[in-house]
């Protein structure tokens, strides 16, 4: 494995670490459901999520666990095969440490816990965005970056001379 590949696996590994930490804060300093106001916009709140993003799927009987940690696995190796061909894509790259990252740090969650810890809870004129953790802003922010690189203008690559083909190196 090249030196960019490992180079983006420690950049996830750093936020899934990141993801745990701040889990593990919350659940040892907080009561399930307790509300804890940080800004007028921003509350603190553990909230155990069986379901996925907006808690899909959230009222199944338990069965939807074995089917989340089935997709982030099969992602999460789809991934780390795109991270070894393309690591010198840095913005590809990037974003598909960012989705590993998330998709490993919730995965962990509903191994240990059987659901997702979600803490933040955003709010605007009485509107509440749904809980969320470091692992799905992670996976947010590299899900932006895979639409941004894929609809951003490629820089054709210059066209090489019969000489630059056949030049010795020193």
């Amino acid at each position: 494995m090249g030196s960019k590949t490992c180079f983006w696996l420690a950049f996830s590994v750093l936020i899934v670490a990141l993801d745990q930490a701040t889990k593990f804060a919350v659940t040892h300093s907080f009561t399930v459901n307790k509300v804890v106001e940080v800004a007028p916009f921003l509350n603190l709140v553990l909230v155990y999520n069986p379901g996925a993003a907006f808690s899909f799927l959230s009222d199944g009987d338990g069965w939807q666990r074995g089917l989340f940690i089935a997709i982030a696995l099969g992602a999460s190796v789809w991934i780390v095969y795109l991270l070894r061909k393309y690591p010198h894509q840095r913005l590809f790259a990037l974003a598909l440490s960012l989705v590993l990252a998330g998709a490993l740090g919730n995965v962990i969650d509903r191994i240990a816990f059987g659901a997702v810890i979600d803490f933040l809870d955003f709010h605007a004129f009485g509107r509440h965005w749904p809980a969320f953790n470091v692992a799905d802003a992670a996976i947010t922010c590299g899900a932006l970056l895979l639409v941004w690189d894929a609809l951003r203008p490629r820089q054709k690559p210059e066209a090489t001379t019969e000489a630059q083909r056949h030049r010795v190196r020193p």
